[in-house]
């Protein structure tokens, strides 16, 4: 499979350099090992949730960690040496599994129910980054608030 490549996009495009770097980054490194299978599904206009399947894991064996724009779930199960199987089909290998969150995305919460690890995401833009209509002004008043910065900077 060929590289794409994106620098058409730069050229029009202004602050994507996170997600240009997200697709790169997919394209070269395409996870090979599946486990353990999850799901994502959209619940909402600004919800999401992450379904894995880790059967034979604990609350305390499974950690969830979220930080700025990644979320990490690792799962690290204690040996049983004193088992003796006659067939051992039912991993429970240790695993870590990495997601990309967008900008504002947050884990609400999760939950561990029959097997299956169900991780709630909310995207909750700030009051301050939402859509906001910018009037537009003379000439006059530009020169009056581009006067008026020039006058705060040099007080400061």
């Amino acid at each position: 499979m060929g590289m794409i490549d994106f620098a058409p996009l730069f050229r029009s495009s202004v602050g994507y350099d996170r997600l240009f770097d997200l697709l790169d980054g997919a394209m070269r490194h395409e996870q090979a090992d599946n486990y353990p299978p999850y799901n994502i599904e959209r619940i909402g206009e600004d919800a999401y949730r992450i379904d894995m399947a880790v059967a034979g894991f604990a609350p305390e064996d499974i950690t969830i960690t979220a930080q700025p724009n990644l979320l990490v779930v690792t799962g690290q199960k204690a040996e049983q040496d004193d088992a003796q199987y006659l067939h051992r089909g039912l991993t429970t290998r240790a695993f870590e599994r990495r997601f990309s969150l967008a900008d504002y995305v947050q884990v609400r919460g999760a939950g561990l129910e029959n097997g299956l690890l169900s991780v709630e995401l909310v995207r909750e833009i700030p009051e301050a980054m939402k859509p906001r209509t910018i009037e537009i002004g003379t000439a006059a008043q530009t020169e009056a608030i581009e006067s008026k910065s020039v006058e705060d900077m040099k007080a400061a």
